[in-house]
């Protein structure tokens, strides 16, 4: 028997129908879901470890998602996503036109949160076991912290609200800004923060802290927050990292290892604003204490001094008494020190004074003595004792003659004798 296509598909709708007539709950992971008309497509899958062993087609129609949804969000508080795990109650349904699917009829949210609670624990295991889960805590934001690297969506109600909260402080304190765009919600939420994480840190010396924001509230897909990657980078990262994501369910990892968590991004401006306020406080508490002690110090040295000016005429009278005493004193020592001297010294000259004819004697004879001596000795030496014993002295210019070669015919010789000279010619 021959059957048309329709035919075929209207007799495997029959047997479903018979066959699989009652619900079942079934856990799946969810590979892909959209939502189009109210309606919501969804694509289910099974994995072993990474192998993938069965996948279906899902259906939630429009009368039964609205109001399945804001009651898994509430307890959730996020969207049903790709790569969330899910406890769905379905019917087979299938269709002639469309084929198999399966129709939900209600998601448990109590079974998703507690697998996203499961891995967030994994994480923050991870993060506990590399040692780096309260890192960025430990930094210290700086008190004047208003040079601010925020990382948020540019179209973000709570981007806008941040900056007008800081701008419109009234106390009038100057914040600057600068936006690194990021998609905050769906699955670029990872790769985007980080990308504008490294950008802050290629220009991490013009800024005090970063701030991660965005708008929205328990109504909005978080899961992009709750990732490993994104929290070893924000844990690692060497500013204070500020997050105000804006929800009211239990804080996201993020939140976890910030340095600082606040719920909203008008909140996170009012914590910058309250951080420069208690600053300026501190100045100001320290400028009182430091006038205080001025004060305080001036008033004790002004105390001081009046009673120095109360003591000083009797201290400058004793003073001028004891120096007074100490003057005299030393002048007469110096009168009997010079005194003393005085008559040193003459007794030294006249010690000298009856010395000295003595002295003047002693030397006289020995000089005396010593010229005795020196004239003997002349006196054996004089050529006049020679001459008289018959010898001369043959001279010529007035130099003694010790040998005739050196005279010549014509020259004029004076020969000394003991009585008196003749002068001669040499003829040969």
């Amino acid at each position: 028997m021959n059957l048309t296509l329709y035919q075929l598909n209207n007799l495997v709708r029959q047997v479903v129908d018979y066959s699989l007539n009652d619900t079942y709950w079934v856990e799946a992971e969810l590979a892909e879901c959209r939502e189009s008309g109210g309606h919501c497509y969804m694509d289910l899958i099974q994995k072993d470890e990474d192998s993938l062993v069965a996948r279906a087609q899902a259906r939630c129609w429009r009368s039964t998602w609205s109001y399945v949804l804001p009651k898994f969000m509430k307890v959730t508080g996020e969207r049903p996503h790709p790569g969330m795990k899910v406890l769905l109650k379905v019917k087979a349904q299938f269709h002639e036109t469309y084929g198999f699917s399966w129709i939900v009829q209600d998601i448990d949210p109590n079974y998703t949160l507690g697998d996203m609670a499961r891995q967030r624990q994994e994480i923050i295991q991870t993060l506990k076991r590399e040692g780096i889960f309260d890192l960025n805590k430990s930094l210290e934001i700086p008190m004047f912290a208003q040079r601010i690297a925020v990382i948020s969506s540019q179209t973000a109600a709570g981007y806008g609200d941040f900056c007008n909260q800081l701008l419109n402080n009234e106390y009038g304190f100057q914040f600057t800004t600068r936006l690194f765009p990021a998609v905050m919600q769906g699955e670029q939420v990872e790769e985007t923060i980080i990308a504008a994480l490294n950008k802050i840190n290629d220009s991490i010396e013009d800024f005090d802290v970063v701030v991660i924001i965005r708008g929205g509230g328990a109504t909005s897909d978080f899961s992009g927050f709750d990732t490993l990657e994104l929290a070893e980078n924000v844990a690692n990262f060497p500013l204070p990292i500020i997050t105000g994501i804006g929800h009211d369910r239990d804080e996201c990892i993020l939140d976890m290892i910030s340095c600082v968590r606040v719920k909203t991004p008008t909140a996170a401006a009012t914590w910058l604003i309250d951080n420069l306020l208690e600053t300026l406080e501190r100045i100001e508490d320290a400028s009182r204490r430091i006038t205080d002690c001025v004060r305080s110090r001036m008033e004790q040295e002004k105390l001081r001094l009046s009673r120095i000016q109360s003591f000083l005429p009797v201290a400058f009278s004793l003073k001028k008494t004891r120096e007074e005493a100490r003057l005299a004193n030393i002048s007469t020592r110096l009168q009997t020190s010079v005194t003393q001297a005085i008559n040193i010294e003459k007794n030294r000259i006249s010690t000298i004074e009856q010395r000295l004819p003595l002295i003047i004697s002693n030397r006289l004879e020995r000089a005396s003595y010593k010229l005795d001596m020196l004239a003997q000795r002349t006196n054996a030496v004089d050529p006049i004792h020679i001459l008289r014993r018959g010898y001369s002295i043959a001279l010529h210019d007035g130099i003694a003659i010790k040998d005739p070669k050196t005279l010549k015919k014509g020259d004029e010789v004076t020969i000394v004798l003991a009585s008196g000279a003749i002068e001669t010619i040499v003829k040969n």
